[in-house]
């Protein structure tokens, strides 16, 4: 066996794991890395500008793909930057697989440059974070965290590689990939007694959440609702498609005020959670979000949410999948002819107030406004969701210029939609690029807020050097509308003080274009369609920068 660096070594064993594109931002602690990717030809090397970039790009690769990400950033202050874009993919339970250089272990104990132990500034938003200290354990330490990373709950990991070790020659034992088989179902009395608790239900409801996207449970999911004659919503923070859009019995999605959750779960006695959040909302409020006394059945195969914030009269910690594809014939069977015309009674009675329906009126509404200038943000949600193919992926992380969006948008399968997971902001600009490379045959669409686009405009040259079909549509209201709201509803006053980017506005197409990106001002709600379907038949990137109503006269 002949002796190879620690360079190679991770190279090998990343592409071993399946990897075949690594993210970077490459510094002098990078160096053997850049060296060894220049010497093989199994794993493509990704540039983007800052390392909250970069992250955000492996986290869109595997939220897209479903499979291991990995992207290496500079020592502590380059993971600093990342740690937001870190805390994104913590949330959504991306499996990526982070590294970092590190100094040489005697040079770093001098305190030089740059240094700053890396394992715990890591730490608290990975699954496990470690620092490799001899070259013989590369393959154990990148086999193990390859493998905590795609076990379920998923989620990113982190390794430190200092300078040494990735110089360091041994004779390696590479080993082979570990893949845990995580498609559990429940026992055959737990699921007796699941289908007797549902089937006892006058007037069920079930939420839809993560799991049913990401284990693609979108058929097993229709199916329950329809033997149940129960209406579907979608949790309280739709970061994925979760629910055919066309389906009778979808509802749409629960939005995050606890009031307004109340009062449209009141008429229901159980509430069924598939693979949700219950609930994670965003401000404090007096009122719970789940009406009092209202009993609880969770599927789940994260642990940690069952029974996280309500208590679950019966918790099943299983693969979503797995678990309805055993509980639908089982639910069939016990359903008495008496049941079964109840349950296709309601599910008829949906029809009037479903998702289909209520897009109706809402369109109505859009059209009402069409001409206004600036364009209303129900127009843009409604004029993107028109112009999408039903094949197009839609990153989105406008927050108050795309409330409206899911009212329009039409969710085919799961894997068209992806959403802020987390609340940070930063993501969609290039996690956009991540998702286009897992997904190169969707056409891919990303809407942006002007102010989540500052966090990381830098992306668009990482888009415009690969030459990516991607469309940017920055919702551009010139403020932090969000803010602006929240201010006037919480604490009374119009005083914005820090809201506003318009002293001097910020040009958008003038960067994107000095980045190498086609890209054009739309103030007319009749040219958005266009130019939408002209950027998705570009060879490159489009950048559209759409004025909307700031919602305060402007």
């Amino acid at each position: 066996m002949s002796k190879i660096s620690g360079r190679s070594a991770f190279l090998s064993l990343l592409a071993s794991e399946g990897v075949r594109t690594l993210f970077g931002n490459p510094g002098t602690t990078e160096l053997p890395i850049m060296e060894a990717l220049g010497k093989q030809s199994d794993i493509q090397f990704v540039l983007g500008l800052q390392e909250a970039i970069v992250v955000a790009m492996a986290d869109g690769y595997a939220r897209a793909s479903g499979k291991l990400a990995a992207c290496n950033v500079h020592v502590a202050p380059g993971l600093g930057n990342a740690m937001g874009a870190l805390y994104n993919a913590k949330f959504i339970g991306s499996p990526v697989l982070l590294t970092a250089g590190q100094q040489e272990q005697g040079h770093g104990l001098t305190e030089p440059l740059l240094y700053d132990p890396l394992v715990p500034i890591a730490q608290s938003q990975a699954k496990w974070a470690i620092e490799v200290t001899r070259v013989q354990d590369l393959p154990r330490i990148v086999r193990r965290a390859a493998k905590i990373a795609t076990t379920p709950p998923t989620g990113p990991v982190f390794i430190s590689l200092p300078g040494d070790i990735l110089d360091d020659e041994a004779d390696f034992e590479l080993g082979k990939p570990t893949r845990a088989d995580s498609a559990t179902r429940p026992s055959d009395t737990a699921l007796s007694d699941l289908a007797k608790r549902l089937l006892a239900a006058r007037n069920p409801v079930v939420m839809v959440g993560h799991e049913v996207s990401s284990r693609a449970a979108f058929n097993e999911a229709e199916q329950l609702a329809e033997l149940l004659g129960a209406p579907v919503y979608q949790q309280a923070s739709p970061y994925t498609a979760q629910f055919r859009s066309d389906h009778p019995a979808f509802m749409g999605a629960l939005n995050r005020n606890q009031r307004e959750v109340n009062e449209i779960l009141q008429p229901y006695d159980l509430l069924l959670s598939l693979g949700a959040e219950v609930f994670r909302m965003s401000v404090q409020s007096n009122i719970e979000a789940l009406p009092a006394g209202m009993p609880v059945v969770q599927i789940n195969e994260r642990s940690h949410e069952i029974g996280k914030n309500y208590p679950a009269e019966i918790a099943i910690n299983a693969n979503v999948k797995e678990t309805l594809a055993a509980l639908i014939p089982v639910l069939r069977a016990g359903r008495s002819p008496e049941r079964s015309a109840e349950a296709d009674r309601r599910l008829a009675g949906l029809r009037d107030k479903n998702w289909s329906a209520k897009r109706e009126r809402y369109a109505k509404e859009a059209e009402a406004v069409a001409t206004q200038v600036p364009i209303d943000p129900r127009v843009l949600c409604m004029r993107i969701a028109d112009a999408l193919p039903a094949n197009a992926l839609l990153a989105e992380e406008a927050l108050t210029s795309t409330f409206p969006l899911l009212n329009y948008l039409r969710f085919a399968d799961p894997k068209s939609f992806y959403g802020n997971a987390s609340g940070g902001i930063g993501f969609a600009m290039g996690g956009v690029i991540g998702m286009h490379l897992a997904l190169p045959d969707r056409p891919s669409v990303a809407i942006v807020g002007d102010g989540s686009a500052m966090y990381s405009i830098q992306a668009l040259w990482t888009a415009a050097h690969m030459k990516l079909p991607i469309t940017y549509v920055i919702a551009n209201n010139r403020s932090y509308r969000i803010l602006k709201e929240r201010l006037v509803a919480f604490r009374g006053s119009e005083r914005f003080i820090g809201m506003d980017l318009r002293d001097p506005e910020i040009d958008f197409v003038g960067m994107a274009k000095a980045m190498g990106v086609s890209a054009h001002h739309i103030t007319r709600a009749d040219d958005i369609a266009p130019a939408l379907q002209n950027g998705m038949r570009a060879s490159g990137p489009t950048l559209l920068d759409v004025r909307v109503a700031d919602g305060y006269g402007g």
